[in-house]
């Protein structure tokens, strides 16, 4: 391990990726945290709306959004990784989330987090970076080549986040019935409460290719482990995992855990493409040259800023006292004028001053042309002109002292740790290298424990010799668990689905006295959007099992009521929900058409659901839910 650890810290690759998939990581933790807020009141909430959780909670979350956004941004990078790991293991730790709203990719995220905390992957495509540059008063171009990191930066997460999941997933996967008989990802689409509005049955309904394909996943998650350290191997696997996320995307209603698997797949994409990417978008040769004044701190941060956002390299900065002579276009024109705007001259040999400067500057970018088209308008062109005008004749000129770097303030405190506790190469390459396998008895102890003792049903807790053992292990498990997102990967397993046979939804009367389905579960047993995600758990998961409790089920049919409720016009005062129930086809082996004759299973009443003053009773006549 600790050759593999000096080999990884010495082999230094482009940081274009590393960037990339810390923009996309953060924003698949954005949205989110703001999917939590906007069900906040569903989420924790005892009683939604009417015994409510603390608004410290709504304050906690925003600030958790921020810290998401701050890293998608890359702003402040290591801190915004470090406030974002700290929510990751709070919220899901010590409020509902942890039981009742597992979102089932929580624990992915508190991984990748925490190694955020320790790669800098604020190296590319950060504020950061313009922030570093922004120090240096004095204006420099961008390097050509992009920044480099250890290529461990790459492997680790996806050693953690994909390797290690994979294959305690497989294990777990050896004892489901439904699995070794290839229909592990036909079965999970053709149940109601697991299959998202899009209509698959034509591809389901294919047995050779859904047979082929459970079969393909399975042996997927034990060759992943074993191939992608190997460089030709990594575009096959990179294909068909991203292919196998975009599925779960498509077909079922666990986008979030979807997406997330899929952005870790960046990290293996060949470095060598990224190279060929950035020369691919890099313009040839710059098409506008700019001409600022060298001695004007606000323009030497402008060429900077605007010089960190043009990735396309298309606008050159020239310094005027320096390279103005050597412009035919600006022949002509005094000093002083030259001193008092920004010019610019195109690949025509065309000139342009003041705001006119900036909308070829964002035209010429690319990306940022639409920004310059709207400068343009009559009206927003006037009155941006005279904030320009304003601005120019206010800004401050200095002589050569002033723009000499300013002492550095303060020492990267990431960088103090590293050097602490890490030393020199052999040092910092043996203590990474105890990390990883501190990690890698972590990850084994979960696998073994669930994916191979639990699933033959050894019990070592009751095995006199080995019950300090199982207490340690169960110790071990529990902090693997919240602090480095090592659990266990029982995803759709038999255990679940087996006698999940048991579909129910909520309706109401309108004031017309016309029935209406609850925008929750809607008339073909769906769960409509946007409740998806952890509250599709929810529901699925937790509240209803193939063991129902009535008691379990009356505690989530109260906060879905309460929740709902209002917004169809029903209060807890006074209001009356009708239950209803059908029933849904779980086999161990592929049906043709299960999809749609689930869907089209016809309803019953089984009760009623009664709120009164604040109370709901649940009136279910002559009917045993535990037997439903």
């Amino acid at each position: 391990m600790k050759n593999l650890v000096r080999w990884g810290l010495a082999k230094q690759v482009p940081a274009t990726g590393l960037g990339l998939f810390r923009i996309l990581f953060g924003l698949v933790a954005l949205q989110e945290i703001l999917f939590v807020f906007y069900f906040r009141h569903l989420i924790f909430d005892p009683l939604p709306y009417v015994d409510q959780a603390s608004p410290v909670l709504h304050l906690l979350l925003l600030a958790w959004a921020a810290a998401a956004l701050a890293l998608t941004l890359g702003y402040r990078t290591r801190l915004a990784a470090a406030v974002g790991y700290a929510f990751w293991v709070l919220f899901p730790a010590f409020t509902p989330m942890w039981h009742d709203f597992d979102g089932g990719f929580d624990q992915l995220m508190v991984g990748s987090s925490l190694l955020l905390l320790f790669i800098p992957a604020e190296r590319a495509l950060s504020l950061d970076n313009l922030r570093a540059r922004l120090a240096r008063p004095v204006y420099a171009p961008a390097a050509a080549e992009p920044a480099t990191v250890s290529v461990l930066c790459y492997l680790l997460p996806v050693t953690m986040a994909l390797a290690c999941l994979y294959f305690d997933a497989g294990v777990h996967k050896l004892s489901a019935q439904f699995w070794r008989n290839g229909v592990g990802a036909w079965l999970p689409p053709s149940h109601p409460y697991y299959m998202n509005g899009w209509d698959w049955s034509w591809l389901l309904d294919n047995k050779v290719f859904e047979k082929g394909l459970g079969y393909t996943i399975l042996a997927f998650q034990f060759v992943f482990p074993a191939l992608f350290w190997h460089r030709r191997a990594r575009v096959p696997l990179m294909a068909l995992g991203a292919t196998f996320h975009t599925g779960i995307i498509i077909t079922l209603n666990i986008y979030p855990f979807g997406f997330a698997m899929l952005v870790h797949y960046l990290l293996l994409v060949p470095f060598r493409w990224w190279r060929a990417l950035g020369r691919a978008y890099r313009a040839a040769q710059p098409r506008l040259a700019v001409y600022f004044d060298e001695a004007c701190p606000l323009c030497n941060r402008t060429a900077i800023v605007v010089n960190h956002f043009d990735v396309k390299r298309a606008v050159e900065f020239k310094g005027l006292q320096s390279h103005a002579k050597a412009c035919r276009a600006l022949d002509g024109i005094p000093e002083r004028e030259l001193l008092a705007d920004l010019y610019a001259v195109d690949g025509q040999g065309r000139l342009y001053r003041g705001l006119d400067t900036y909308i070829r500057i964002l035209r010429a970018m690319g990306y940022a042309a639409p920004l310059g088209w709207l400068l343009s308008v009559p009206g927003i062109y006037h009155l941006a002109a005279a904030v320009y005008r304003r601005i120019a004749d206010g800004r401050a000129r200095c002589d050569a002292a002033c723009l000499v770097p300013a002492a550095q303030q303060g020492v990267d405190p990431w960088r103090l740790l590293a050097d602490r506790y890490l030393g020199d190469e052999g040092l910092r390459a043996r203590r990474l290298a105890k990390c990883l396998m501190l990690l890698a008895v972590l990850q084994l102890n979960s696998t073994v424990h669930y994916g191979i003792l639990y699933r033959l049903g050894i019990k070592p807790a009751e095995v006199e010799a080995l019950a300090p053992l199982a207490l340690l292990s169960n110790s071990l498990l529990t902090f693997s668990h919240a602090v480095a997102g090592i659990t266990p990967h029982a995803l759709y397993m038999h255990d679940h689905f087996e006698g999940f046979e048991h579909i129910f939804a909520i309706t109401y009367r309108d004031k017309d006295g016309k029935e209406q389905w609850l925008p929750f579960v809607n008339e073909e047993g769906r769960i409509v959007a946007p409740n998806w995600g952890r509250i599709q758990c929810m529901w699925a998961n937790v509240a209803l099992t193939p063991h129902l409790k009535a008691e379990r089920l009356e505690k989530f049919l109260r906060k879905v009521t309460a929740y709902f409720g209002p917004q169809v016009g029903l209060d807890t005062d006074d209001a009356v929900f009708t239950l209803k129930f059908k029933h849904a086809t779980v086999p161990n082996d592929w049906q043709p058409g299960l999809r749609n004759r689930n869907l089209a299973e016809p309803w019953r009443d089984i009760g009623t659901l009664v709120w009164k003053n604040g109370m709901m009773r649940m009136e279910l006549p002559g009917v045993d839910v535990e037997k439903l």
